[in-house]
């Protein structure tokens, strides 16, 4: 199998049915997969959607987000897996065209795409490299020979003027995030102890000690339908945000044991599907 669509949701149904139903006609001709988790949502979404879409296998989880991304790992079969989001619309070629990228660079060991909003604008957040406070703790703790300091050295979010141009990147965009599944068996899962921020940027962090590479593909997007959201500063967003970089730092200086390093199917041992 090419690729495994992996998405989380939680309470997010109405939203999910636009996704999946783009994400079906964005691998209609690829041999592929979708695997749907959801993180026990009291909205009916895998009812709703076992009987809407047939074809997406579905198993629920309770959890950290991380968590529940795992989960769908351990049950795919696609030589790359694809991290999408529950409220991202990915274009027709979307992931084909990723998915030749992928092919084409065996050097990468994952990509992420190029993001508009639901009026047609660039997001910025597309192109990431490192939040600032991220930069200044990597300074810090010595762990900036890992990265490229002249990315780092600039904000964190790429200048509008690069939205078309292929380049590495440090960060690969939780929102759409394609990873070669055998990349992934070197490095490891999401490590469980990232909840809502940081683990895509321990992925990719892991991904570039491997020696693989991290793009940003410009070529195709997707739209991000609930980019606008509340809460960005409420007190669990920013407690996510600094307990991320608490535990990245102790895990990288102290070499704190991984999670991920338990094999996946110790892990996840068997799950009911449906579809």
């Amino acid at each position: 199998m090419k690729v495994s669509v992996i998405i989380v949701s939680y309470n997010i149904c109405k939203v999910l049915r636009q996704s999946l139903t783009a994400v079906q006609r964005s691998v209609q001709n690829l041999d592929a997969e979708i695997i749907l988790v959801d993180n026990n949502s009291d909205d009916h979404t895998a009812e709703i959607i076992s009987k809407e879409f047939p074809e997406v296998k579905i198993t629920t989880a309770t959890g950290s987000l991380s968590h529940s991304v795992n989960q769908g790992v351990s049950l795919a079969k696609g030589e790359y897996l694809l991290f999408l989001s529950p409220d991202a619309i990915t274009k027709k070629e979307t992931i084909r065209k990723s998915v030749e990228f992928m092919d084409s660079h065996v050097s990468a060991g994952g990509m992420s795409v190029r993001m508009l909003d639901v009026d047609g604008n660039y997001m910025q957040a597309s192109k990431k490299t490192l939040p600032r406070r991220w930069v200044t703790l990597f300074k810090i703790t010595g762990l900036l020979k890992q990265f490229s300091k002249s990315r780092l050295t600039e904000h964190y979010i790429a200048r509008h003027d690069d939205e078309f141009d292929t380049t590495e990147t440090d960060v690969l965009h939780d929102r759409f995030m394609m990873v070669r599944k055998s990349v992934m068996d070197i490095v490891g899962l999401l490590d469980e102890r990232f909840d809502r921020y940081g683990a895509n940027i321990d992925l990719s962090y892991r991904i570039r000690l491997a020696g693989f590479r991290n793009y940003y593909f410009p070529k195709t997007y997707i739209i991000n339908l609930q980019y606008n959201r509340s809460g960005k500063f409420s007190w669990n967003n920013l407690k996510s945000f600094y307990g991320a970089m608490f535990i990245f730092a102790v895990k990288y200086i102290f070499r704190l044991p991984a999670l991920y390093e338990k094999p996946a199917q110790e892990l996840y041992p068997a799950y009911e599907l449906k579809g």
